[in-house]
């Protein structure tokens, strides 16, 4: 990769840039509109959403302030946790295309794997969810389609009715937390994996051993996590409403990590905190 417009591949063929921008606890608004408008003036050309999060119509509004062709920017969204099941899945869905004002969506995925709301029937629920999902897909609604904080044994059920396999697993993914289990077998599935919280959750910025590291490349902390998890295979999610770090997240592709510190950086176990259980989560 050497550049934001280089792309991965999907297991259909379809092409994803291989960062995105993310908008997790972007208020909606005039903030999300400003940041993901400075997202796209600097380079960005894909874009991740969610229903949950609440920005979908601020991340509209700001695709069409962008001027750029609908064609040349890849939006992705997530189904939210209450909404799960063949029906309701249709209708959320065509809620986001209501907020967002677009003709179709690049990669939708099942947000979360097994939600409060369907912990004692998550699997009728999945099935019914993925069922929606390839229906949409099969139309052109949907480019790609995939899941979200989804463990093998999630996956492997799904997969007992799927006829559609997914393209993508977004998870959590930052030095310290690898989920290399989760990972392992989504890539033998031909899955993308997509990192979310990419940077920690900015508690990443206070590690000692990332201020060293970012001394011995000259390269800020955010840029030496994001050249790491391209080095590693993964997709970065990184977010910000700063204009300047905007702009600085970009600037990963003029350096490599020696394969030494990627393994250091990987093995920082815990520095950030650990990824949160699926089938314990209580929202």
């Amino acid at each position: 990769m050497t550049s934001l417009t280089d792309c991965y591949t999907l297991s259909n063929g379809v092409q994803i840039p291989c960062v995105g921008f993310g908008t997790w606890q972007t208020p909606d608004g005039d903030v999300c509109v400003s940041s993901v408008l400075s997202a796209i003036e600097s380079g960005y050309r894909h874009i991740d959403t969610a229903q949950g999060y609440g920005n979908e119509e601020s991340v509209g509004i700001a695709v069409k302030k962008s001027g750029l062709p609908r064609e040349e920017l890849f939006i992705t969204s997530k189904l939210t946790n209450t909404e799960h099941g063949y029906e309701k899945t249709h209708l959320a869905f065509e809620a986001t295309m209501k907020k967002l004002d677009m003709d179709y969506l690049d990669l939708f995925l099942i947000h979360w794997p097994n939600p409060i709301a369907f912990r004692d029937h998550w699997q009728e629920a999945n099935t019914g969810t993925w069922k929606a999902f390839e229906e949409l897909y099969k139309a052109g609604r949907i480019k790609a389609i995939g899941v979200s904080n989804f463990l093998p044994h999630h996956i492997t059920e799904l997969m007992r009715t799927a006829t559609i396999a997914p393209m993508v697993n977004q998870i959590r993914l930052c030095p310290g937390d690898t989920q290399e289990e989760v990972v392992n077998f989504s890539r033998e599935m031909d899955m993308v994996l997509e990192a979310y919280s990419p940077l920690g959750v900015g508690k990443i910025f206070e590690v000692e051993e990332m201020k060293e590291f970012s001394k011995k490349y000259g390269k800020s902390i955010a840029q030496i996590c994001l050249r790491w998890s391209l080095q590693r295979g993964y997709l970065p999610l990184p977010k910000s409403v700063t204009p300047s770090r905007i702009k600085e997240n970009t600037e990963i592709f003029d350096f490599t990590l020696e394969a030494s510190d990627v393994e250091l950086i990987a093995g920082l176990t815990g520095c950030v905190g650990l990824h949160a259980d699926p089938d314990k989560t209580t929202f």
